[in-house]
């Protein structure tokens, strides 16, 4: 038995009900982004049902129709747990609903953190502000290098971002910066993620490389990972997943960056056979275009993914399952820069659409992310005593 679960980091679709204490009314990530963009090309995503689903929430997917018969079963996900960061959507989807968000720094780190980091580390810091992380290495980018400091910064989501130009501080040594921040957010000042941000080039054309690394807390209990890899079975991450579980539950990891080289790891995984869990997140739609309102970006992005699916679709066999979400919104359309609280779209399918005719059907609204986790544990016959309850028999 194998279940491959792919994350959209990022691609809501719709608005929650507390979206205002959030500052999101409006958002509609994959609808308002289709919209601007003058419709989407989804050919593939519109037979698995994608169409079928927007329609289901009274909106429509410019450029996407309906199917007759989809591949998947579709519908939404609520969040139950509070916030709209990464960590948050992942450990929900796992299995884990929190009580209470993680903590957010809108003036700001308090000096007791900052005061803490530099004597730990050695090092004063530039910034300390929510910023835009490519704006702020193009502010302080400068100072960076001429002093040696590390550019500390935050956003909306629950996270402390280090940037540091590679020739700088190399990338080794920003991870060790990383951790010594981790040690010392914990208790009330336990953000979600430290991030490492590192960068090259020179003034004015300051660049992100690919060496990103995320230091996530420790999930506070056993996740959908665990049991799957407890039961004797792999759980394969792909791209940052090792990074949002803290490599709690991974048996096997391919951290590798940008939605090309997640997606063939994926592929890979699936030709070696293992049984288990593959576990993806395609990171470009949030990272690269959702945080920096490319609208443009985002739709080319769905469109490049749509014409790589039926690489993933000739590789099911007859004992997996297939299922899509994503974690949160980011809508490109709206001011903000930030992620946005959502409900999620989920696509679930068995091979046999592809065999025999079988179509999917509607999953409705689920109440919580957690319900996708419980229909994957039941699946693979992992017993199940987390959050959220299986929709399975709505798939088979």
């Amino acid at each position: 038995m194998r279940a491959v679960l792919i994350v959209l980091d990022g691609v809501g679709v719709g608005e929650l009900p507390d979206a205002g204490a959030y500052g999101d009314r409006g958002s509609n990530t994959l609808v308002n982004a289709a919209r601007a963009a003058g419709g989407l090309s989804l050919p593939n995503f519109g037979r698995m049902g994608l169409g079928n689903l927007v329609a289901d929430t009274g909106f429509e997917l410019a450029g996407v129709d309906m199917c007759d018969s989809p591949l998947a079963s579709y519908g939404r996900m609520a969040q139950a747990s509070p916030g709209k960061d990464t960590t948050t959507g992942h450990w929900e989807i796992a299995g884990i609903q929190l009580d209470q968000a993680f903590p957010t720094y809108p003036g700001g780190f308090p000096p007791e953190i900052i005061d803490a980091f530099e004597r730990e580390t050695g090092r004063g810091v530039l910034g300390n502000r929510p910023a835009s992380g490519t704006q702020i290495i193009q502010e302080l980018g400068d100072a960076h290098v001429a002093t040696g400091k590390p550019i500390v910064y935050t956003s909306a989501d629950s996270v402390f971002q280090i940037a540091a130009h590679e020739d700088v501080i190399p990338p080794d040594a920003l991870y060790e910066m990383c951790r010594i921040a981790r040690a010392i957010l914990t208790g009330p000042h336990a953000v979600g993620r430290v991030i490492a941000r590192p960068f090259e080039g020179s003034y004015g054309q300051f660049t992100r490389t690919i060496r990103r690394r995320d230091f996530s807390l420790v999930p506070p209990g056993p996740t959908l990972l665990d049991l799957v890899a407890d039961a004797g079975l792999d759980v394969m991450g792909c791209g940052k997943i090792d990074d949002i579980f803290a490599m709690r539950g991974i048996t096997l990891s391919r951290h590798v960056s940008g939605n090309d080289a997640v997606f063939d790891a994926v592929l890979s995984f699936m030709d070696e056979g293992r049984p288990g869990l593959i576990f993806a997140n395609l990171i470009d739609f949030d990272m690269k275009w959702g945080h920096r309102n490319d609208v443009e970006g985002f739709a080319r992005g769905l469109e490049h993914m749509d014409r790589r699916l039926p690489e993933l679709l000739e590789r099911l066999r007859g004992n997996d399952i297939l299922a899509m979400c994503a974690d949160h919104g980011n809508d490109p359309t709206t001011p903000s820069t930030d992620h946005s609280r959502e409900y999620v779209p989920v696509l679930a399918m068995l091979p046999q659409p592809l065999q025999a005719g079988h179509a999917g059907r509607p999953i409705g609204v689920r109440t919580s992310f957690a319900d996708l986790g419980a229909t994957i544990a039941e699946f693979l016959g992992v017993p199940w005593r987390l959050a959220g309850e299986s929709f399975l028999q709505q798939v088979l």
